[in-house]
């Protein structure tokens, strides 16, 4: 497990140029060990700007992003060290597979932290079990694979390294319903097994409202939202107006509200309503 605190966080792309711009300004947050944080915006709000500092892939233009207590860009050891530490999956993660087979692709992580090949191969079957790989697969080329086990190969390259942090950036997109739900499945069965601290960047509302234990909302390279589920969906005309759909028990509780029916505006599951509605019949509504 581990913690994360940023600090005055500002990343200029472009900097000099005419091209300059700011895609983060002032980004002060403390992720605590074994959160599970859903960081929500539209795009170009500055969220994949953001993860990328969280393990030293881009410097930041000022600021301070300190892994347990160490700043990790105050030496290039350091920045090593901390992409074993904090792993990212990014958007898409089945189109950088590039080893000829599954097993050698989940395996690559732990080769690069120089562990034994006892090691290695534990690491791989433990990762693959996390997300579903079975071990008949492990001498496929990826380009076997469907779309959803690429995906989890994928992920598993990067829980192979038994990171502190997992970071997802978009982890179901363009996948089918029910690969979405094996895929975040997944990604809770590891949280909870580890103990590990979870980042989901998402677009949607609706991927992570049900999973996370806190939402961070970006919008113009700034933090507009950032607490419970419940605190962030109580202002569900503000996420509105910056761009982000909000889940359809959200939308369905408002239109309720506009005819006068009494409910808490912070509700974002069908159970939630449901059992307001419940309340105010005298249990009449049905699912």
């Amino acid at each position: 497990m581990s913690e994360i605190k940023v600090s005055g966080l500002r990343h200029v792309y472009s900097a000099g140029t005419p091209f300059e711009k700011v895609a983060i300004d002032d980004i002060n947050i403390e992720i605590p060990s074994g959160q599970l944080v859903g960081l929500i915006g539209h795009t170009g709000s500055g969220k994949s700007t953001f993860i990328q500092h969280l393990n030293g892939l881009l410097a930041p233009s000022s600021g301070t992003v300190t892994v347990d207590g160490e700043n990790i860009f105050a030496s290039k050891e350091a920045t090593r060290k901390v992409r074993f530490k904090v792993g990212l999956v990014f958007q898409y993660p089945e189109y950088q597979l590039f080893e000829e087979t599954v097993f050698n692709d989940i395996a690559f992580g732990p080769k690069n932290m120089g562990l034994s090949e006892a090691e290695v191969a534990e690491r791989v079957r433990e990762a693959a079990g996390f997300v579903g790989v079975p071990e008949d697969c492990f001498d496929k080329s990826p380009l076997e694979l469907s779309g959803g086990q690429k995906r989890r190969v994928a992920i598993a390259g990067v829980i192979a390294m038994r990171p502190g942090v997992l970071i997802l950036d978009e982890p179901t997109a363009g996948l089918d319903p029910e690969g979405c739900r094996r895929i975040l499945s997944n990604i809770c069965e590891y949280r909870e097994k580890t103990g590990s601290t979870v980042i989901i960047v998402s677009h949607s509302m609706e991927d992570v409202a049900k999973l996370a234990d806190r939402l961070v909302v970006f919008n113009g390279g700034h933090i507009e939202f950032d607490g419970t589920p419940e605190e962030v969906f109580s202002h569900p005309e503000e996420l509105k107006a910056i761009g982000l759909a909000v889940p359809a028990a959200t939308e369905l509780s408002m239109a309720l509200r506009r005819r006068g029916i009494a409910l808490s505006p912070s509700i974002y599951t069908i159970s939630r309503l449901l059992e307001e509605l419940n309340a105010l019949t005298g249990g009449g509504a049905e699912c």
